[in-house]
């Protein structure tokens, strides 16, 4: 009895710590976080190395510079807005290309996020390789949506 009553302590201790503090150290209790800048990488197994994706960051939302210093951007929830982002391409090594760099909007709806405390990933691209130009896609994950066939 004593071990199931530790497990589900210890349960409800995690979901705790896994939750956004509502209202606490300037995080208001209906909002969501989004990376403020991600790259894509994919591992190639038949090469044995990582294939360098697109990296994006953003810029601006609703043309105000965003700020916040953990490395993402504080929105709110079931609000239309604007997100403007920065798109390139990388070498080999997972240095930039200077000359890929490309901008672009991402849209959000009043239904794009719904539910407060959330974190978010905007890639540059649904896969890190066979793909050019900036087309943002909004994931839970930071993992590519698509792994390349």
């Amino acid at each position: 009895m004593k071990q199931i009553l530790l497990v589900v302590f210890g349960i409800l201790i995690l979901q705790g710590c896994q939750s956004l503090p509502a209202g606490q150290d300037g995080i208001e209790a209906d909002t969501v976080f989004v990376s403020a800048s991600h790259c894509l990488n994919e591992y190639l197994d038949d090469l044995e190395k990582v294939h360098y994706g697109p990296c994006l960051k953003i810029i601006a939302i609703n043309g105000e510079e965003p700020v916040r210093e953990d490395g993402f951007v504080e929105l709110p929830v079931a609000t239309a807005l604007t997100i403007g982002v920065s798109c390139v391409y990388r070498h080999a090594d997972g240095s930039p290309i200077p000359a890929t760099m490309e901008n672009s909007d991402f849209s959000v709806s009043e239904t794009t996020f719904a539910e407060p405390g959330q974190r978010w990933y905007l890639h540059a691209h649904k896969q890190a390789r066979g793909v050019v130009g900036c087309a943002p896609t909004l994931s839970r994950s930071v993992y590519p949506t698509h792994d390349t066939d």
